[in-house]
């Protein structure tokens, strides 16, 4: 769409008092319609270390695994702990 068929802009606020005006401005807006007063930033997350180790499993294991652990109302990774924590107490005495 060219310059002169553009539909005109609702000014952009200074601020927004509370997150949710923000989100109602923004649900009613394109961003692309305030490109050029936008600018570009850069910046660095510091993440911590997840703590822990990644097993991967089967897909066919970890869907049944997805399944047992909701009908239990638990998360799959609280399930898997749990099962494991019992199979090595059994798998060590």
């Amino acid at each position: 769409m060219d310059d002169k068929n553009k539909l005109p802009q609702d000014e952009l606020p200074e601020e927004f008092a509370s997150l949710e005006e923000a989100g109602e401005f923004w649900d009613a807006h394109s961003t692309a319609d305030y490109e050029d007063i936008f600018e570009p930033v850069e910046f660095e997350i510091d993440l911590p270390p997840r703590l822990g180790k990644r097993i991967v499993l089967a897909a066919d294991l970890a869907d049944k695994l997805s399944e047992v652990a909701k009908q239990q109302g638990v998360s799959t990774e609280t399930l898997a702990n749990l099962w494991l924590q019992e199979r090595l107490v059994h798998a060590t005495s």
